[in-house]
C-alpha cells in the first residue's frame, strides 16, 4: 500500500514539472515551437464572465449548418446590400403584386439562370441581391432588345459589351450567352461598386454611366449637397432602377406579405457545360441530348445561325440530366457530317444574286439564312453562312468564327447636287420630278414645304446613284453637277455627320 502511494506521489510530481518546465510563449497558438515542445498558458479574460446573449450568437459570419434545398432561401441569405427607403419603392411594390401572372411567367424563365448566378456572386463574395438584377433589366429574357440597342439577360449595349470581351459578329452576341454575359456584368458591377463605394451608387451608374452618376455627384458636391442615391438628379428611369429592384428584393424576402407565390426553384444546378470538338449543327445538338431545339436556344441564347463552330464556341449548355445522354449519343456517332453549313468569305463586293450563283444557294435563301436585307450588295471579306459540301473536312477557322463580319452598302446611294429651277417650279414640282420626298427638298434648302423658287435658282438635291460591281456611279444624278462623293442621309433630314 505505501509503495502505491509512492508511485501516485512520483507521478503527480512528474506531471507538475512537465507543465511548468519551458519558457512560456507570449502567443499561446505559437506554431513556431518545435512539435511536442510548445507550452499552453490558458488565456483568461479579465473581469468577470457574461453569458453570451442571443444577438451576438445570430452573427451573420456564422454559416449556416444546414444547406437549403430552396434556392430563394439561398439568395435571401446573402441579402447584404442596406435597404433603400423611398416611397418609390412601394410604388413599385405594389405594380409588382398586382401583376401575379407576370411576376410567375418572369420567375419561371429565371429558373434555368439563377442558380449560375448566385454561385458566382457568392464565389466573389458579392450581395445575392444582385442575382435578381435581370428582372429588372431584362425580365430574365435573354432574347431582350431595348430600344437603344442594348441586348441580354443584363442588357449590355455593343460598346459596354465589346469593352467586357463580349464578341458580337455575325454567328453569335455573347451579350445573350449565359455565361459570358453574367462573368462581364459582375465584373462592370464589381468595378462599379470599387469606384463609387455605394452599391446604390453602382446600380444607378450601371443603368444610365459612369460618367453621368460620376458628374451628378460632383454636381451636388460643388452645391454643397448631398451624395446619395437619393440626393441625386437623375432621369426618371434611373430614379426608378432601385426602387425597381427593392421592391423585387422585398417580394423574394416575404412573398407572403404580397400574396405573391415563388416558383420552386431547386438548390441545384439545372444545366452543365459540354465541351465540343466539331462544328455541329444546333438541330443535331437538340436531338442527340433529347431536348426541344426552343428548350437548347434557352440555354445558349448567343447563337444567330443554325451551326455552331466549335473554334469560337467550345462550349455549349445543356439541362443537368441530357448532357450525359448528348456526350453517349455524341460518342456514339461515327458516321456521317455534324455541320451542314460553314462559312465563305466573299472576295469582292457583290450583289446577293451573284453570291447566290457562286454558292449554289437561291438568292431567298441566302437572304434569309445571312440576314440581308433588299437593296444591298455584300461588301468584299463578308462571312457568310453557306451550306458545306460533303467533301468538306475542314471545320470554321478560330479567326472567322470570332471575328466574321457581314459587311452590307446600298446598292443605291445618294450625292449632294445642285439643279436649276425652271418658271414656276416650287418644291413640290422638284420633289415630284426627282421622285423625292416633300419634306426632304424643304429641308435640303432651309425653305418651307410650300415654297416656289426662282427661275434659274441653285437647289439643293440628294439624288440617287445606283451602284453596280465595280463601276462607278451612274443613273439619274449623271445629268447633273456637284460632287462625286457620296453623302449618307438620316430619314427625313440632310445628310448626318459621322461621330468619331
Amino acid at each position: 500500500m505505501k509503495i502505491l502511494r509512492f508511485a501516485c506521489l512520483a507521478g503527480l510530481l512528474w506531471l507538475t514539472g512537465c507543465a511548468t518546465t519551458g519558457t512560456p510563449s507570449s502567443n499561446p497558438f505559437d506554431t513556431d515551437s518545435p512539435a511536442g515542445t510548445a507550452s499552453h498558458i490558458p488565456v483568461i479574460p479579465n473581469g468577470p464572465l457574461s453569458p453570451i446573449t442571443a444577438g451576438r450568437a445570430a452573427s451573420s459570419e456564422v454559416a449556416s449548418l444546414f444547406t437549403p434545398a430552396d434556392l430563394w432561401e439561398r439568395i435571401r441569405r446573402g441579402f447584404a446590400m442596406p435597404d433603400l427607403q423611398h416611397e418609390l419603392v412601394q410604388d413599385r411594390e405594389q405594380w409588382y403584386a398586382s401583376r401575379p401572372d407576370y411576376m410567375q411567367r418572369m420567375t419561371e424563365r429565371s429558373s434555368k439562370y439563377l442558380f449560375h448566378i448566385v454561385e458566382e456572386l457568392e464565389r466573389r463574395g458579392m450581395p445575392t441581391e444582385l442575382a435578381l438584377l435581370p428582372y429588372i433589366e431584362s425580365a430574365f429574357n435573354p432574347q431582350a432588345v431595348s430600344s437603344a440597342k442594348a441586348a441580354g439577360m443584363w442588357q449590355f449595349m455593343p460598346a459596354t459589351g465589346n469593352y467586357f470581351d463580349l464578341k458580337q459578329n455575325a454567328f453569335r452576341d455573347d451579350r445573350r450567352d449565359v455565361l459570358a454575359s453574367t462573368r462581364a456584368a459582375l465584373d462592370y458591377l464589381q468595378k462599379l461598386y470599387g469606384m463609387f463605394g455605394d452599391w446604390h451608387l453602382a446600380l444607378a451608374a450601371y443603368n444610365w454611366g459612369e460618367g453621368s452618376v460620376g458628374r451628378a455627384i460632383a454636381r451636388n458636391q460643388k452645391a454643397g449637397l448631398g451624395t446619395r442615391y437619393t440626393d441625386l438628379n437623375m432621369p426618371a428611369e434611373t430614379r426608378l432602377y432601385v426602387p425597381k429592384l427593392q421592391a423585387v428584393k422585398n417580394i423574394v424576402a416575404n412573398p407572403e406579405a404580397f400574396r405573391t407565390e415563388l416558383p420552386l426553384i431547386e438548390n441545384h444546378p439545372y444545366f452543365q457545360t459540354v465541351d465540343i470538338t466539331h462544328d455541329i449543327d444546333v438541330a443535331m445538338v437538340a436531338q442527340l441530348a433529347g431536348v426541344r431545339e426552343a428548350d437548347f436556344r434557352a440555354l445558349n441564347p448567343s447563337f444567330h445561325r443554325p451551326t455552331i463552330f466549335a473554334a469560337g464556341t467550345p462550349q455549349i449548355l445543356l439541362p443537368w440530366d441530357n448532357a450525359r445522354v448528348f456526350q453517349r449519343n455524341l460518342d456514339a456517332k461515327n458516321q456521317g457530317q455534324y455541320a451542314s453549313w460553314t462559312v465563305w468569305s466573299v472576295p469582292t463586293t457583290m450583289s446577293v444574286a451573284d453570291a447566290a450563283q457562286r454558292t449554289g444557294m437561291s438568292e431567298n435563301d441566302l437572304r434569309s439564312l445571312n440576314n440581308i436585307p433588299p437593296r444591298m450588295l455584300i461588301k468584299a471579306g463578308s462571312a457568310l453562312m453557306v451550306p458545306r459540301t460533303t467533301t468538306t473536312r475542314q471545320d470554321v477557322s478560330a479567326h472567322l468564327a470570332d471575328n466574321g463580319q457581314l459587311a452590307l452598302t446600298p446598292e443605291i446611294v445618294t450625292r449632294r447636287t445642285t439643279v436649276r429651277a425652271g418658271k414656276r417650279d416650287t418644291v413640290r414640282s422638284m420633289a415630284q420630278r426627282y421622285r423625292v420626298s416633300v419634306d426632304n427638298v424643304a429641308d435640303w434648302n432651309d425653305v418651307k414645304t410650300g415654297a416656289a423658287f426662282k427661275a434659274g435658282q441653285q437647289v439643293v438635291m440628294f439624288l440617287p446613284v445606283r451602284m453596280s460591281k465595280g463601276s462607278s456611279a451612274s443613273g439619274s444624278a449623271s445629268r447633273t453637277t456637284g460632287s462625286k462623293a457620296p453623302a449618307p442621309t438620316r430619314k427625313g433630314g440632310k445628310p448626318s455627320k459621322k461621330r468619331r
